[in-house]
């Protein structure tokens, strides 16, 4: 009986599933964003994410809240593309598969859409985890924004893009 138990207990692996940001958890966002993320987003931030639908949710693990992402659509020089505005998970639960699970949400989201030019977001200088895991799905830098952080150091930002539709040039 012992050797089964331990057995069992050695596959466990995690449920992770995504879920909708409601007023009902609204609070459980802001509070995950608080800990994870060296910037605080404000009451329009949080006010679009309710209206955001699919494109923004929060990550649980084991029916716990643990990351969450929000996005937006940005149109701009004719281009419509997906801004992550944050995509993260909490310390103890990061490399069990979260961030690619929510990333992965927002990937399928553009390509359903099929009318995206580009997803991007803006990552600090100093992130080398965070551009590492963006890379492996074929984010590339394509700028640096100095003194793009205000309050925090370094208070540069790398912009990361992953191209979906080249622009015709």
């Amino acid at each position: 009986m012992r050797k089964l138990y331990k057995m069992s207990l050695y596959n466990f692996r995690g449920k992770i599933e995504l879920g909708d940001v409601t007023s009902h958890n609204i609070k459980q966002l802001k509070l995950l964003n608080q800990v994870v993320f060296p910037v605080s987003y404000n009451d329009k931030f949080y006010k679009d994410v309710l209206e955001a639908g699919e494109l923004a949710k929060l990550a649980y693990y084991n029916d716990m809240v643990v990351g969450g992402v929000c996005c937006r659509i940005d149109i701009s020089e004719g281009q419509r593309r997906l801004y992550i505005m944050t995509l993260g998970c909490l310390a103890p639960y990061r490399r069990l598969g979260i961030g690619t699970k929510m990333l992965q949400h927002v990937l399928n989201f553009v390509e359903k859409d099929g009318n995206f030019h580009a997803i991007f977001l803006h990552v600090q200088v100093n992130n080398d985890s965070a551009l590492e895991f963006y890379k492996k799905f074929g984010f590339e830098v394509v700028e640096t924004k100095e003194h793009y952080y205000k309050r925090i150091e370094p208070a540069d930002a790398n912009v990361l893009q992953k191209t979906l539709i080249p622009s015709k040039d």
